[in-house]
């Protein structure tokens, strides 16, 4: 399994935000991995196994998914590996004018 999951929900729908692109990168803006949500809008395998603790970021297409007049073209997340042997499940709750995010398991 991969250290790094997603899940993308379309709030707005009711439903899981099917083929966002999404991209993780490290500090420094290095693509570290890459995937498409899946029908049930999760990235199951989004990159390594393990990855040094640091910090990283996220970056979900979702002008991709919502359109070419979404409010937000592209939501980006932020986020901290301090112990990496544990699995880190980083959501996403879109919606066409918010989002919002937090720590899953």
């Amino acid at each position: 399994m991969s250290l790094v999951t997603t899940h993308v929900l379309d709030t707005a729908a009711g439903k899981p935000a099917a083929g966002v692109a999404v991209e993780l990168r490290d500090a420094e803006g290095a693509l570290v991995a890459s995937g498409r949500t899946d029908d049930d809008g999760r990235i199951r395998d989004l990159g390594p196994a393990f990855l040094a603790a640091g910090v990283y970021r996220l970056v979900f297409d979702t002008g991709g998914y919502l359109g070419p007049g979404a409010f937000f073209p592209e939501v980006t997340v932020t986020f901290r590996i301090p112990d990496p042997p544990t699995h880190h499940h980083v959501p996403l709750l879109l919606s066409p004018y918010s989002y919002s995010t937090y720590r899953g398991s």
